[in-house]
């Protein structure tokens, strides 16, 4: 068996945790394992692997002994001949204010302490002692309450500013170490304590996995971790890039509210795994500090791949179909009720010039809209008058100036083909059961007085219908991407 130093010294190195000018503060406990980390690194502080500059001790206060434990950290730092920092907080106390677990404000506290000591000793890294042991115990709780692979990676060699140089080594190891040379440490009897959910796994499930199951089981979850960590790495790098790709993110005027786009085409030709994820960070971030769920991001897709869906409410925000796009808006932290659906107040409008003849690709439909004038109507033959369908002609005698596509605004009217008068375009939308949220979508021709020209698949203003044959017309086509 390899010794205890060697394992650490290679998961530094490995996971370059640290180096020969690396600032090292170790979090001391007074428990085995963090008695075991302080000494470790004084020896690799003394072989010139990294600098140790001291040792920090947090004082929960919730135990009788934390004190006593207090105190004896201090004899560890002197034996160590290290300066060390020791700070406390009324932890339960500050759970019950937070309205929180124990253990999450204890977690906070510490993690906050932690900053604290860096900055005190003008530190790089903080070190802390969790093992192999603890890494199979984190896999084990976040796969019973549903985690992917973010969850399953478990602890990190490195989070920031923590490192964690003892992952690779077993609690036993560690105790074997400071047995060998007679280094006391404290035991932390809250550990016996099975109503808290760690202690529970640690005392009677990794035992009866050992016992019934395999007797290699730590190992086996702790691998289990390192694999399920690598995917994640792998997961983010890829989403990271897809999201550039498809995310576009605006903020309210006071900046207390986002909306966030995702572009549908790009997320349907990404495989489901990495689909999922990128959803599902937009979503978080739209929640602003809400939880999301499994069920809330199935939701979510479901909208990708259903094109008669509409919208769904989320933790903080709605997502919502919104022709190519799936638009997540994030409710105002203290607001009360459901956010308001996107509309076209709050849409991204478009506006493209389409010149004679020409071409121009439109993003936020999917499609490409043309046009091309025809001088002897000989084009028109056999194109729909009406305006329904791919094509068009119409009287190119009667558009004003340079032509445009966008998409619909408040107010829009026009002459649909076959009717008499005017007609609202969302009332036009409703009437042919154009899903609302594809409206946005539907790319209007118009020409330089904004009239509407052709409502594109749909239908034209009567008066640019075609009554000649022998008419200048212009066709104008509508194709899908």
């Amino acid at each position: 068996m390899k010794p205890v130093l060697d394992v650490v010294r290679e998961t530094i190195r490995r996971y370059d945790l640290a180096r020969s000018d690396t600032r090292v503060v170790v979090a001391l406990s007074g428990g085995s394992d963090s008695v075991a980390l302080a000494h470790l690194i004084g020896e690799l502080d003394a072989a010139g692997d990294l600098r140790a500059v001291g040792v920090a001790h947090f004082n929960h206060q919730l135990r009788n002994a934390a004190d006593a434990d207090e105190r004896f950290c201090h004899s560890i730092a002197a034996s160590l001949g290290w300066p060390i920092l020791a700070d406390r907080d009324d932890v339960a106390a500050r759970a019950r204010r937070g309205r929180r677990s124990v253990e999450t404000a204890a977690r906070q506290a510490r993690y906050e302490f932690f900053a604290r000591a860096r900055s005190h000793f003008n530190a790089d890294v903080v070190a802390v002692g969790h093992t192999r042991d603890d890494q199979a115990e984190t896999f084990l709780l976040r796969l019973m309450r549903g985690a992917g692979p973010r969850g399953l990676a478990a602890m990190h060699p490195r989070n920031g500013p923590i490192i964690r140089p003892l992952l690779a080594c077993r609690r036993g190891e560690l105790r074997a170490y400071l047995e060998a040379r007679r280094i006391a440490f404290v035991e932390d009897d809250s550990n016996r304590d099975v109503s808290i959910p760690r202690n529970r796994v640690r005392a009677e499930l990794v035992g009866l996995l050992e016992r019934r199951f395999n007797p290699a089981i730590v190992d086996v979850l702790a691998d289990e971790a390192a694999l399920a960590r690598d995917i994640w790495e792998w997961m983010e790098a890829a989403a990271d890039e897809l999201s550039a790709q498809a995310e576009t993110c605006s903020r309210s005027a006071q900046g207390d509210a986002g909306v966030w786009q995702l572009d549908i085409s790009a997320l349907r030709a990404a495989p489901l795994a990495l689909r999922r994820l990128v959803v599902w960070r937009a979503m978080v971030r739209a929640a602003d500090g809400r939880p999301v769920s499994f069920g809330h991001v199935e939701a979510a897709l479901r909208l990708i791949v259903d094109e008669g869906g509409t919208s769904i409410d989320a933790p903080g925000q709605r997502v919502q179909r919104v022709g190519t796009r799936l638009v997540l808006s994030g409710r105002p932290p203290g607001a009360v009720g459901r956010p308001a659906p996107v509309s076209t107040a709050t849409a991204n409008f478009f506006h493209y010039p389409l010149s004679i003849p020409g071409e121009v690709q439109l993003p936020q439909s999917g499609c490409v809209v043309s046009a091309e004038l025809v001088h002897d109507g000989e084009g028109a033959v056999g194109l729909g008058a009406t305006g329904t369908g791919a094509a068009v002609a119409v009287r190119s005698d009667l558009c004003k100036g340079p032509l445009a596509v966008r998409n619909r605004r408040p107010g829009d009217r026009f002459r649909p083909s076959g009717l008499r008068g005017q007609k609202k375009l969302q009332d036009f939308f409703v009437d042919r059961k154009v899903a609302r949220q594809e409206r946005d979508a539907v790319p209007l021709v118009v020409d330089s007085g904004d009239r509407i020209v052709w409502v594109a698949g749909h239908s034209i203003d009567e008066a640019f219908r075609v009554t000649d044959p022998a008419q200048t017309v212009l066709i104008l086509r509508l194709k899908q991407v």
